[in-house]
């Protein structure tokens, strides 16, 4: 399977609502295209940032039909397409597949703490919905409640349409581990893109990218250029932006919304219940966020 398509730089889309809190095609669309001027590699729509769990089957359709119309063909488009029930999760893969996407993703069932052959029986039939389609599995066991484990991986590499994995999990031992199977891995954690790609990822997919893509591109350079300290120098910075963005009393993409805006870039709304919505202190804590990354981007690159 070729991979070249997916190494790179890769934001995971934010949920765009209007004044009102519903679905924005409108702004969804200026967004995807912000992101494309930006010149990252591509978007990972309808995941934790997109806030997917608070979205109908129909909402998320939009939202990935909005992004396709915008920059399909332009950026790679990776699809989250789990729902809490497989029907509605091959329902979004098989609409997506109808997109062409150029990849599906799924996080693994939440709540009921299912055997690995169910988790497995779970992906694959999401696969088999989208059969030209490659599948990305989604390690997120600190918010899903259940970790990717080497036998289910291993299951799972029965699949031909299997890419590879886009681990948010903590340790960068588990991205040596995916790596070792021979599969890609997408580094998940901002905090940890240097040495995410140190053990082996060939792109990051990140929650907080959207807000300073230009930071996480270049530590991706530096990383492929060997300039390890100052790919140091950038990663410690965007911790620190990281670490203020959630200092505030209210949801951290509400935050990073919010920091989007001050920059001169698109209106994407505030988050959806109950996700907290942006607060006073949010807004502070925003214009500082914004603050801390046009210092870095002045100063780092």
């Amino acid at each position: 399977m070729d991979h070249t398509k997916f190494e790179g730089i890769i934001p995971a889309f934010y949920a765009c609502y209007d004044d009102e809190g519903n679905l924005s095609e409108e702004r969804v669309r200026g967004l995807a295209r912000y992101l494309l001027n930006k010149g990252v590699k591509g978007v990972y729509v309808g995941g934790s940032s997109g806030e997917c769990i608070y979205q109908s089957v129909a909402e998320r359709k939009l939202v990935l039909e909005a992004v396709m119309k915008e920059v399909g063909g332009k950026l790679t488009v990776i699809a989250h397409v789990a729902c809490n029930n497989t029907k509605d999760s091959c329902e979004l893969a098989a609409h997506s597949e109808s997109l062409h996407v150029d990849a599906i993703a799924s996080i693994p069932p939440i709540y009921f703490h299912l055997p690995a052959d169910a988790v497995a029986g779970y992906w694959n039939d999401i696969s088999a919905a989208a059969p030209h389609t490659p599948f990305v599995i989604y390690n997120i066991p600190q918010l899903a409640g259940t970790a990717l484990s080497l036998p289910l991986l291993k299951t799972m590499k029965q699949n031909p349409n299997l890419l590879g994995v886009k681990n948010s999990s903590m340790p960068v031992q588990d991205i040596q581990m995916w790596r070792d199977e021979d599969v890609f891995v997408f580094n998940g954690p901002d905090e940890q893109l240097l040495s995410g790609l140190a053990a082996g990822a060939g792109a990051g997919i990140g929650g907080t990218y959207a807000a300073m893509p230009e930071l996480f591109l270049a530590i991706f350079k530096c990383y492929h250029e060997g300039d390890m300290a100052k790919g140091r120098l950038i990663q410690n910075e965007a911790c620190r932006i990281i670490y203020k963005a959630c200092s505030s009393d209210c949801n951290m993409y509400a935050v990073l919304k919010e920091v989007i805006r001050i920059q001169g870039g698109p209106d994407c709304g505030d988050v959806r219940k109950p996700l907290i919505g942006l607060t006073e202190c949010g807004k502070k804590v925003a214009q500082e966020t914004a603050d801390m990354i046009a210092a870095a981007i002045r100063d780092l690159l």
